[in-house]
């Protein structure tokens, strides 16, 4: 529901969150581990068939501006053959404490999706 396309800031920002991630994972037997993100910049066509489906799809979402992505806190890859579900819930804290981090440094806003599984992040 989206195409792959962000801000110079956005980029900038997904670029951090990734950095900051890996290192905190560095020394983790999760490390190489990485996040799936999941929406990006959307069009007017593509919201309107998002909304069928997602209600918290906003008609003026910063998705439209390339400024803003979502990244799943229920999907990742990792360098192991099995992620457990106690894997999967380390991860996501690692990766909402590494956005609160962020968000406490005023270089993004996020939220927490609970029925779409993901954070929505936007770049300040």
């Amino acid at each position: 529901y989206s195409y792959p396309y962000l801000t110079k800031e956005g980029k900038a920002l997904v670029s951090e969150i990734g950095k900051l991630f890996r290192k905190k994972m560095s020394q983790t037997r999760l490390r190489r581990s990485d996040f799936k993100i999941t929406s990006m910049t959307r069009t007017d066509e593509i919201l309107g068939r998002l909304r069928k489906s997602n209600f918290n799809a906003s008609e003026n979402s910063p998705h439209f501006y390339g400024n803003a992505f979502d990244i799943s806190y229920v999907r990742f890859s990792a360098k192991k053959w099995f992620i457990t579900d106690c894997d999967k819930f380390y991860l996501k804290e690692a990766l909402a404490e590494v956005i609160w981090r962020l968000s406490e440094e005023n270089k993004c806003w996020a939220t927490y999706e609970i029925n779409q599984g993901c954070f929505h992040v936007v770049a300040r």
